[in-house]
Parts: C-alpha cells; structure tokens; sequence
C-alpha cells in the first residue's frame, strides 16, 4: 500500500521534523516499509501555467499545431504542439526553455521547419496520472507563470508499507490510521477529521433500506442529489495516482479517496437506479456482471446487496455495472458499511476475485467508522461541489456490536514485561496519544481499548506492552546479556536419523534433494498416466488442481524427472516429505513422514539401477542400524509400480517401505529411452526399528577357507529363503555368506554363493569344511535348488 506524507501532513504538523526519519521510525514501531522512498516532483523543474493565445494548422502537418503561449513573461512564446485538444484560452502546463522533465531539459528544437521554445505537457509527462491523450487542461483560477508546484501537490513523499504487516491492524488501511501513529512517535496532535454535521439531516425522509442477514454488522447509507462536478479536482487526483490509483469521475475518485484517507471503502449507486436496499443471500446461484464487466457466478453464500430482489453489489467486494456512477449521474445513494470479514474472504477466494476494498473488509474494519467516512464524504463533496443537495436523513442499521474491551494492569507488570524503567506518565501519554482511554489511580491503570483496535487487535494485556513499547523504541532498550540456565536438548530420535540419512544420500551417492507441496499435482500426474489417488481434499480450492493430500511422494517426484530429463543424462532425487494415508479412527489424518528416493539414468540399465538402488538401502540400514535388510515379493498397489519387479523392504519382520521399477506406461511417457527406478521408506518406522550396535570379533590367526556354490533358482525364488538352509546347523566356524555373481538367461536364473569359514583355535581341514557343505547342498536341494 502506497502512502503520501502530503496527505499525512494534512493531520499532523511536521514542522520542524525529518519526515525520512518518520518513516523509517514508523518502520521499526508500526509496520514494514519497503526499502525505496519516493520524492515525487523532484525530478521536475520550470513548469508553470501557460494560456493559448492563438492555435493555426502546421501547412505541412495534419497533427501539429503552430501556438503562442502567454507564460507570464514580457512576449508570447512559439510552441510546436501535436495534442488534439489545443485551444483558445486553454490554459495547460508548459515547460518553459531550460525546464526539466525527469532526465530531459527542454531546448528550442525544430519541429517539421518550425522553432519550438517550450513544451505544452500532458499530466502523464509531469508525472500526476496516467493520461496522455492531450496536454493538461488546468481550469483553476490561476495566474499565467504561477509555477505549477505552488497550486498543486506535485512534490511529495511516497513510501509503501507491506501489506502482510497490516493483516492485524485495520486502523492503518487509512492514511488517517497511519497518521495517529505519526502523531504518537513525533509526540504531535492528531486533528480530527473535518465531517459534515448529518445531525441537520434528520427531519428529511429516510432511505428505504433492511439488513437482512447477519452477515452484514453495520450498513448506513444517504441520499444526495444536484450534483455537478464530474472531474475530480487536481490535488485528488494527484493523491490517488500517487497511491497507485486512477482517476475515473468525481464521485467514484471521492469514493476511492476516503477508502485511502480512512480505510473505509464506500459505494456511490446511481439513485436512478437504487430505491429500495436490501442486504441479503440468495437461496439459488445466479450470474452478476460486476464493473469491470466480467459475469460472475454467485452462490448461496455471497453477500449481496439489492434493489428490492434485484442485485446490485457484491457486499465488500464490487458494484455492479448496471447500477455504476456515469458521468451523467448527478443523484447518488452512498452506502459506508461493515460486513463479516470471514465472510467477505471466503467470497473472494470463491469469486476468485479481490479488490481494494474486499481487502479491508477482510481484516474485520471498525463500524464505528461508517457514519464518520459519511460525514467526510459530504464534507469533501461540498467542498468540491458547492451546490449539492442532501435529500435524506442518514439512515443506519446497526446490525452487530463488537463488545467493549477494557484492561485493567499496574506498573509492575509493566516493568516486568518491558524490562526497563517507564514512567507512569509516559505510558499514559503513549496510550492516550494512540486513541486509549487511560485512568490511573497510583500505579494502577485501567485502559479503554478504541473501537478501531477492538475488532481483532488488542484483546489481551500483553497487547497493551506491545504498543507502549513500540512508540517508547525498540532502539531506546539498553542491551543487557541474559542470564538463563541452558540445558542441552536431547535429538529427536526421528529427526536424527532423517539428517543421517541426507547426509548418506548426498555425500555418498550425489543425489539431490528436494521440497514439494503435501498436494497432489492432478494435471502434471494425468499427462503421466498416473491418476490421482481418492483421498483427503482442501476444502475451497480455488484450483481442482490441487485439491487432493496425496498418498505417496513418488508420482511427485516422477513429475519432477519428467521437468529435469534434460538437464542430466542421470540424475538421483530424494525428498523426506508428509503423505496422508485417509483418516483414521479420530476422523483425524493419518499423516505420515517418507522418505522417497527415484534414480534415474538413460547409460544404465534397468537391472544396474535396481540394484544401486537395493545398495542404497542397504547401505543406510547398516550404517544406521548394523543389521541387513531384507527385501520380499509385493505386489502394485499404485498405477505407477511394475506388476513383478517390485519388492517390499523388511527389518526385523517388520516391512517399512517398497522398491520397485516404475510401470512401462508411466516410463516411457517420461522418457522413452531412460530408465527409473524408485523406494518409499517410513521414515518413523525406520527410526524406531532396534539399533543392533556394532559388535567386533578378534580375527582368526588360521587361515580361512572360502566354499562357492554355484546355484540355479526358481525364477521367482529369492535368496532370504535360502538361510535357513546353513543358519539351522547352528555352526560357529561359518562366518559369512553372501552373494558374488548372478548369472540369468531367458531359461536360467542362476547365483553363486560364497561361504567362508574360520576357527580362531586351529587350523580347518578340507574334510571338515566338505561335510558341512554337502548338508548344505542337501539342504538346498530339500528347497528344490540345484548346483549348475
């Protein structure tokens, strides 16, 4: 939101302070101000007002015009000038020889064989709007060579605070609320603002209007009519461009003005087109053009506002186009009024449409100040417009009241919370000059807290620390060392193992890490061939997109292979992220932390891959637990898992994730010469599984003896079913077998086994080591597994 210190200037007397100072002052006590300032006009230079004396066509130009400008000085002056709206008497903004415009100093220049000795301006050149369809037409009563820059506020100081630091305050969506806080750090006056006494109004008849739904908490609307003027004048214009507005007629500019200068918005009808308000919902949806001219579908839960059962607004967001202020409009119902913020959001996020106002309305904006913004409607209109006629009385629905919040404190919670010493007299004054009612009996304090910060703001006692602190200074606290016991904090079992195995992922195997969204991402999955799995939704998407909580982090990542195939011949991702797995018995959801890696390569084979993968397992399972895993037949449970080459991954008995290769379909839309293979591991049941510790043995002084057996398997047989086969003999001098070759063929699946054998007491003799191996082999051979 753009600010103007003119405007502030117009509450707060700054004589004699450094308004860049303020700013900066308002930034640490109040709200974020972004990083530039702007110094509108100070790039400008030598403009004053010049009347037309004489236009004549250019005889060699269909658009050029050849003027005599009166600029105040002794002889008229040649201009060259292409504007469509040059004419006698016209007086307008020139730039006279030697001006600056931003970067440009005007000199005589020829212009199609003709000298022009200045520049008649447009009021998007100087800089005031964003209208460049002809030169400036100035209708004030102003002497030829005033500078322009004593009859308008053309230099002025803008700054814009962040929105996002005023989601709490509703007070500062005004340049009045902004200016209380001035007030209070420069340790000024805050003047009131100058209204219309309405109290005269009251023997005229009333509007007819009802609230009919809670929604609405306050409406309060007037008639005016013999209105006149349709151009805005030129200092409020230049406010409302200034603050990233654009001038459109009087009445919708004076409407746009007192939203700006009190956080108010307001809503002119056109009377010929309103007679009868009513504030209601309707039972059935319906379509509503809006003023930007865009049909909009309208439910049963939209506020709106009607003539009769006519629509004529959506209540706190826009008006409708067939009731809108034209320039012929010269009768006009105002309407200042507060709605449910709750609700005026959910509107806008249904509408899928958020405007100036909706956004104030959103932050839950005082009711108190409907019939004041009035006032200072009528005011300001006056002002402008001298002979207006008020035709009714002010008619005001108070519809819903928030409570009067009174807190009560003393002195030593204060010094408690702040910390330092601040006098009573101080905080009085801080809170009184911030709009707080303030009563002190010795050093205790009962405060008032102004409706403008009751609706949402200040609730609680701490609240109360808060706004002393602020204006005292955050900067103003002396800095002292704390003095606070520390007690080492104990790692979280889960936490500590999700960083062990980042580390293991990254510095071992040079995968990358990344963050997704808890959504399913429908369209990216759907152009995979992967639907999206029936689970738990957002309530109110505004996009069906992502709607759904997804089930497993994999398609996520697939979608994010499909986005980096052509950065990388072969790449790795992993990503330890939240899934929902459906509710559970609480009807609450089953949330879940995974870790999902995929590997992805178009050089390796599909075979080479799987078993990186099946090493990258293995390798975390014993670093972080010193035991082996195990990994068993399973079946797909999800359209991207390959119907057989898909395995479960066990520890202690316990299966905790799945390995597998991703189904043909989903791959080869991915890329068709590539291959990816993916795992998803309960991080939480990995983390609880039982560490078995690292246990040494003292090596064998004898030398071992290593037996291979070549065996060819099942082709769905897997090797964990073979132990029991050697681990039932029970045999000390065995010390360990593993797999050291793989042999397979369309007919033949095949592996060889090492076992190797040692005895820390003598040496092993042939004899002994063959009469193990043959009950092996008989073993094996009881399973149906024979030597090749």
């Amino acid at each position: 939101m753009f600010l103007s210190m003119n405007w502030i200037s117009d509450f707060v007397d700054f004589t004699g302070l450094d308004k860049v100072d303020l700013i900066h002052r308002f930034s640490l006590s109040t709200a974020e101000v972004e990083n530039e300032i702007f110094f509108k006009g100070s790039d400008i230079s030598g403009i004053v007002v010049g009347e037309i004396l004489s236009v004549e066509e250019h005889p060699d130009s269909k658009k050029l015009h050849l003027l005599k400008i009166d600029c105040g000085e002794a002889e008229p002056v040649d201009v060259v000038c292409g504007a469509p709206n040059v004419k006698v008497g016209l007086k307008t903004a020139f730039a006279k020889l030697g001006a600056k415009l931003g970067e440009i100093t005007i000199a005589p220049r020829k212009l199609a064989g003709y000298t022009s000795n200045g520049m008649c301006c447009s009021e998007s050149e100087i800089g005031i709007s964003d209208d460049h369809s002809g030169i400036m037409e100035i209708t004030d009563d102003v002497k030829n060579g005033t500078d322009l820059k004593d009859i308008y506020e053309i230099d002025d100081i803008i700054f814009e605070v962040d929105n996002k630091s005023l989601t709490n305050r509703p007070d500062l969506w005004g340049h009045y609320g902004i200016a209380r806080e001035f007030a209070a750090l420069a340790g000024r006056e805050l003047k009131p603002l100058e209204t219309d006494d309405l109290g005269k109004y009251d023997a005229l008849p009333t509007v007819d209007m009802k609230i009919e739904d809670p929604l609405c908490h306050r409406y309060s609307c007037l008639q005016v009519e013999n209105i006149k003027r349709s151009v805005s004048p030129v200092n409020m214009r230049i406010r409302l461009f200034y603050c990233g507005m654009r001038a459109i007629n009087y009445l919708a500019d004076l409407t746009n003005y007192l939203m700006l200068e009190m956080g108010q918005p307001m809503h002119a009808f056109d009377s010929r087109k309103v007679g009868k308000i009513r504030i209601k919902r309707f039972d059935t949806p319906f379509t509503f053009k809006t003023l930007d001219g865009v049909e909009r579908n309208i439910d049963e839960n939209t506020l709106m506002i009607c003539n009769d059962n006519t629509p004529v607004a959506i209540a706190g967001i826009m008006g409708g186009l067939d009731s809108e202020i034209v320039d012929d409009t010269t009768t006009l119902t105002l309407e200042s009024a507060t709605f449910d913020a709750v609700s005026i959001r959910k509107s806008t996020v249904r509408l899928a449409h958020r405007t100036d106002a909706s956004m104030r309305y959103e932050k839950s904006l005082d009711p108190e100040m409907t019939v004041p913004a009035i006032g200072r409607f009528v005011k300001l209109l006056k002002d402008g417009d001298s002979d207006i006629k008020v035709v009714s009385a002010l008619t005001d629905e108070y519809a819903y009241k928030y409570d009067t919040v009174t807190l009560s404190f003393d002195k030593a919670f204060v010094d408690k919370y702040t910390g330092i010493e601040i006098s009573n007299d101080t905080i009085v004054k801080t809170l009184s000059s911030l709009g707080f009612g303030v009563e002190l009996d010795g050093d205790d304090f009962k405060v008032v807290v102004p409706s403008w910060r009751a609706t949402k703001d200040v609730t609680i006692k701490a609240d109360i620390i808060e706004e002393i602190t602020r204006i005292y200074g955050y900067d103003n606290f002396a800095v002292h060392t704390t003095r606070s016991p520390l007690y080492p904090v104990r790692v979280d079992n889960v936490k500590h193992n999700e960083e062990k195995i980042k580390d293991i992922l990254v510095k071992k195997y040079n995968l990358h890490e990344l963050h997704s969204y808890v959504w399913a991402y429908a369209d990216e999955q759907k152009a995979l061939g992967i639907p999206v799995e029936e689970n738990i939704k957002l309530t109110g998407a505004t996009n069906p997109n992502i709607e759904t909580i997804r089930r497993t982090i994999i398609p996520t990542q697939l979608c994010q292979v499909k986005s980096n195939i052509g950065y990388a011949p072969s790449f790795g991702i992993f990503e330890i992220g939240r899934v929902v797995e459906g509710l559970g018995e609480n009807n609450l959801c089953v949330e879940k932390k995974k870790l999902a890696v995929t590997l992805y390569s178009k050089s390796d084979d599909i075979k080479t891959l799987y078993f990186r993968m099946r090493d990258i397992l293995a390798t975390i399972t014993d670093d972080l637990k010193h035991k082996a895993v195990e990994f068993t037949p399973a079946e797909a449970l999800h359209s991207y898992e390959h119907p057989v080459n898909l395995n479960e991954v066990v520890i202690d008995g316990e299966t905790i994730g799945r390995i597998g290769i991703v189904h043909p379909v989903v791959s080869k839309k991915i890329d068709k010469k590539g291959n990816i293979v993916f795992a998803e591991i309960d991080v939480e049941k990995f983390a609880n599984a039982a560490d078995a510790g690292i246990t040494y043995s003292e090596p064998s002084k004898f030398p071992p003896m290593t037996y291979d057996l070549s065996l060819e398997l099942k082709p769905d047989m897997m090797f964990s079913v073979l132990k029991d086969c050697w681990e039932t003999l029970k045999l000390n001098i065995l010390k360990g077998v593993k797999i050291v070759d793989t042999y397979d063929t369309d007919t033949i699946h095949s592996i060889t086994v090492r076992f190797e054998f040692s005895s820390n007491e003598r040496t092993l003799s042939s004899n002994e080591v063959q009469e193990i191996m043959d009950k092996i082999i008989q073993n094996l051979s009881n399973k149906g597994v024979n030597l090749r």
